[in-house]
Parts: structure tokens; C-alpha cells; sequence
């Protein structure tokens, strides 16, 4: 597949990323190693490999789920900039587009 500036502007705006001129050459470069390197990876032969659902038999160590109040409400609303009763306020941060 060639990575060439229509490639790199569809996955950017499919991404919401801008980039400037030389910032798109670097991506193009990378991209480029990116599916050189996944050629390389379809080239391997694995027919004889046992499908694995984990890298390594390590086992998560989880604390007993329990509920307790740590903090009241009031408590931890008395320090926030802008707050009601019972929320943060905080401002919009996203933007449809």
C-alpha cells in the first residue's frame, strides 16, 4: 500500500488531527515503516502455532471488593471551584463537529 499525502489526510481527519507539512511527511515515513513492518509479519508462517489468549500465565491479585464511605459528599464538594449541591461543575470540554 503506498502512503501517500490523500492517505495521510483521510486517516488524520478520520483521526481529527491536523498536521502541517513536515509534520505529514514524518507520518508518512512512519506509516510507511509501520506496514512494512506488518508485511514482514504476514510473511511468517504460523500454521503450527497454538492460538494464545494471554503472553504469560501471570494472575491479577484483586483486593476484596467492599464498599465504605471514605469521603462525604459535602466534604468533597467544599474544595471544588464551581460546584451545586450535588455535582462538579466543570466547563464543556467537547465539540461536535
Amino acid at each position: 500500500m503506498e502512503v501517500n499525502d490523500q492517505l495521510v489526510d483521510k486517516v488524520s481527519k478520520l483521526a481529527m488531527l491536523k498536521f502541517e507539512n513536515e509534520e505529514k511527511e514524518a507520518i508518512k515515513k512512519d506509516m510507511t515503516k509501520i506496514l512494512d513492518f506488518m508485511d514482514k509479519l504476514n510473511e511468517v508462517d504460523t500454521d503450527n502455532v497454538e492460538e494464545m489468549l494471554y503472553v504469560n500465565e501471570d494472575v491479577n491479585v484483586l483486593r476484596e471488593d467492599r464498599v465504605e464511605e471514605k469521603i462525604g459528599k459535602e466534604e468533597a464538594l467544599k474544595n471544588a471551584p464551581d460546584a451545586d449541591s450535588d455535582f462538579f461543575k466543570v466547563p464543556k470540554v467537547l465539540k461536535k463537529g
